[in-house]
């Protein structure tokens, strides 16, 4: 089956979490996907692989960013109902506190979207939406 088909089906058949099968980055660091109407949070569970700073446990600043960035990719695609993969043009991220080894969650907001370029805000959280351990922006090119 070709690429676009099966993102196709997943995406009709709200299949989310067969949706980031898809995506080899998001399988790596075990993505998943909850949908609640038109709104989506996405899930990092607490995994040892995902460790950067093990005295802490923290989780890598490069985990978390590529969590936030695959995030807003895959919203973005759910949010057009498109099986055209957004290209990222930058991302701006906020580290704001440690990501310890627990389960890790991320909601998107799009800002604002154009016919070539699209503004997504990302925020990523643990024990409580209210203290982000980071916040992001960044912009897509989906034309």
């Amino acid at each position: 089956m070709e690429f676009s088909q099966a993102l196709e089906q997943h995406i009709q058949a709200h299949d989310y979490d067969g949706l980031l099968t898809l995506f080899p980055y998001a399988q790596f660091l075990g993505m998943q996907c909850q949908g609640f109407g038109d709104e989506f949070v996405f899930v990092l569970p607490a995994r040892e692989s995902n460790i950067g700073n093990p005295t802490l446990p923290a989780l890598h600043g490069g985990v978390i960013s590529g969590f936030m960035e695959m995030s807003a990719m895959i919203h973005l695609m759910l949010a057009m109902q498109t099986t055209k993969v957004p290209k990222i043009v930058d991302i701006s991220i906020d580290y704001i506190r440690a990501g310890l080894q627990k389960e890790s969650y991320v909601r998107c907001q799009i800002t604002r979207q154009g016919r070539r370029v699209a503004n997504v805000n990302i925020v990523a959280w643990q024990d409580n939406r209210r203290q982000p351990i980071a916040t992001a922006r960044a912009h897509f090119l989906i034309d």
